[in-house]
């Protein structure tokens, strides 16, 4: 299934109240730039409805691929006033997860035991060089903050002679308030691909 941002969502951003939307975002407007300043994954990230753009802050160049772009800007519109419930739940435990989360929207965590096998050394290097926070699961795991009301989790267990590498996504149990399951689908696979390093 190909994926592309809609004009229609920057329009509908164009007409949100900026002050609601940043409470409810926990974002910053910019007036000058007439633009929503977004932390994403530890960088700002602008997204400007009248130019229908979503940009790095710090360089204004919209080279974002279209599944992470659909995510931030669904994000802007849709999230709620929730705390984080800190309880972790996969994506078959997403109501219609286990119809939807397979064929094309298998959750591409094979990225990850591709790119790291037997190296969980290098699977902690790569999630510590992204911020990650190390949490007690699986051989290896690591929480992200990916927006100030989504945060992730990625787990690894290493491979060996008998067994495979394995890896997999959690999720805030509230990220089913903010996001439906083709949104969470386009973060998970920004989430292999960066720990994966497929988009270095």
């Amino acid at each position: 299934m190909t994926y592309s941002i809609d004009i229609s969502y920057f329009k509908e951003l164009a007409g949100k109240n900026p002050e609601d939307l940043c409470r409810l975002a926990l974002c910053d407007y910019d007036k000058k730039r007439k633009a929503y300043i977004l932390s994403v994954w530890g960088e700002e990230y602008g997204i400007y409805p009248d130019e229908c753009k979503i940009a790095p802050f710090r360089t204004g160049k919209s080279d974002i691929n279209s599944l992470f772009g659909l995510f931030i800007i669904y994000y802007l519109l849709k999230s709620k006033r929730i705390d984080v419930s800190r309880e972790w739940i996969s994506e078959k435990d997403i109501p219609g997860g286990t119809t939807f989360f397979r064929g094309p929207h298998t959750i591409p965590t094979q990225f990850i035991e591709r790119r790291y096998g037997k190296d969980i050394q290098g699977f902690k290097e790569i999630c510590e060089e992204l911020s990650g926070s190390r949490i007690d699961m699986a051989d290896a795991a690591y929480s992200f903050q990916i927006t100030p009301r989504i945060p992730a989790a990625v787990l690894f267990w290493n491979g060996d002679d008998e067994f495979q590498p394995e890896s997999n996504i959690l999720f805030d149990k509230t990220i089913t308030e903010h996001l439906t399951p083709d949104i969470i689908f386009c973060l998970a696979v920004e989430i292999c691909q960066r720990i994966s390093g497929i988009n270095d």
